[in-house]
């Protein structure tokens, strides 16, 4: 090879010139998580729990209802707090917009028009919502 010869394939193939590292890196450590065939990688020593618990989503109504808190883990009925939702503030600012400006403040007052948040009595965390609108908007 001459002074102004390129540097050989495997020299030149490496993105790593310069550097030191090894030529073969430990592989990550790494498992499977059951059924999904998909690798979670971690870094080496770390420690991975794989656990089966199945997640139940549950469906909120209008009412407050019994449930098992996923944080505190009391079975506990769940509470209501009402607040105006974005489908509230957009009707208010559409009848405004028409010229029902008394007729705006109707949508604070409907049942329809409110998401019905419920928390848990015990830990006050966040449960989940009811919408009465449903997918309409």
């Amino acid at each position: 090879m001459g002074k102004d010869a390129p540097p050989p394939y495997e020299q030149a193939a490496s993105p790593n010139i310069g550097f030191n590292v090894p030529a073969n890196p430990p592989a990550p450590a790494h498992t499977f998580v059951q059924g999904s065939g998909q690798p979670i990688y971690a870094p080496s020593g770390a420690s991975i729990v794989v656990t089966n618990t199945p997640v139940v989503q549950v469906a909120f109504g209008p009412q407050p209802q019994p449930v098992t808190c996923p944080y505190c883990h009391q079975q506990t009925t769940s509470k209501i707090i009402t607040e105006a939702s974005s489908r509230t503030h957009i009707i208010a600012v559409v009848l405004c917009l028409i010229g029902c400006i008394p007729c705006c403040l109707i949508p604070y007052c409907m049942d329809s028009c409110q998401n019905r948040n419920h928390y848990c009595s015990s830990c006050s965390a966040y449960l989940g919502m009811y919408n009465d609108g449903g997918n309409r908007w």
